[in-house]
């Protein structure tokens, strides 16, 4: 989940190495209706009947098992988000594999997460439009007419790229809102960051800084 709410409560997080897999103890909450349809961080729509989650870390299309450790039920589920953003809290899971863990009336639980694997196909190839090697160079991540859209990526994306902004643009009638991460004076870069942005799960777009498209 993208949102910005800030609490005071702090998370208890503990790394355990077993073999090629991680354990993870943290706090889990959910989120549903009030982002259904709306673009997740990973470019995919939101839908909270299906089984997938929010993380700040993993790379889209990894797939995670989340066991309530207060009552032993477990959901396998696939990051397809950036979030939560409210302090104390390090995993947020959709509705519906909310419903599996019993999580829903609680609103929050202690879990123990274990990584599965990850889905490859949410490797993203980096596209390039611009074809002058001289920079100042932007990466654009997305486009949106709904500015909430926007700022949700741009959080997404500040967690590791502080230089990341929203480009407000008039065209052909419409207002469109540009994610993008830059600037880059060195084509090399601003496609080592492309790359690494693929690499987690988002479509990444080297273009000139000064072009709207």
């Amino acid at each position: 989940m993208l949102s910005a709410v800030l609490s005071s409560c702090a998370p208890v997080k503990y790394d355990i190495q077993q073999g090629k897999l991680a354990k993870f103890y943290v706090v889990a909450s959910w989120y549903g209706p009030e982002f259904q349809g709306r673009p997740t961080a990973s470019g995919e729509i939101f839908d909270m009947n299906s089984m997938t989650c929010a993380h700040k870390e993993h790379p889209f299309g990894t797939r995670l098992l989340v066991t309530n450790t207060a009552n032993g039920k477990s959901v396998e589920c696939i990051v397809n988000d950036r979030g939560p953003f409210v302090k104390g809290r390090d995993i947020d899971l959709s509705l519906a594999a909310a419903r599996k863990i019993d999580l829903v009336s609680a609103g929050t639980a202690p879990v123990m997460i274990e990584v599965q694997g990850r889905d490859s196909s949410y490797v993203k190839t980096v596209k390039v439009q611009a074809v002058d090697k001289r920079g100042p160079f932007a990466i654009q991540v997305g486009s949106f007419t709904d500015s909430t859209n926007a700022v949700r990526l741009k959080s997404a994306l500040g967690l590791d790229n502080p230089n990341t902004y929203i480009q407000e643009i008039r065209l052909n009638g419409n207002t469109f809102y540009r994610v993008r991460v830059g600037n880059f004076d060195q084509w090399n870069a601003a496609m080592e960051t492309a790359e690494k942005l693929g690499q987690e799960g988002y479509p990444a777009l080297i273009l000139k800084a000064d072009i709207e498209i």
